[in-house]
């Protein structure tokens, strides 16, 4: 990714999915199952000191994420304080 977030801000892809890998269209209560908050990092601010890009981390579900759409796919951006772990 040649997106270089800001600050503490991590770049995470997004974890709500409307449709399958393979183009079949999930209702709103099957999307919300398969959601997942453990999530691979695709980028880092500078000042970012818990996880690298690469990782996976878990993000607290309760936390708001910006939802933005970088290099073509949907991704998320969210503070490095609202990761609860990494693997």
């Amino acid at each position: 990714m040649k997106f270089k977030p800001n600050g503490s801000w991590v770049v995470l892809p997004d974890p709500s999915k409307s449709t399958t890998d393979s183009g079949i269209i999930l209702d709103e209560s099957t999307a919300k199952s398969i959601s997942t908050n453990i999530l691979e990092v695709l980028a880092v601010g500078p000042q970012c000191g818990f996880v690298k890009v690469g990782e996976t981390a878990m993000v607290d579900p309760r936390s708001e994420a910006m939802l933005v759409e970088l290099d073509g796919k949907s991704c998320i951006m969210i503070s490095e304080h609202q990761l609860l772990g990494k693997w």
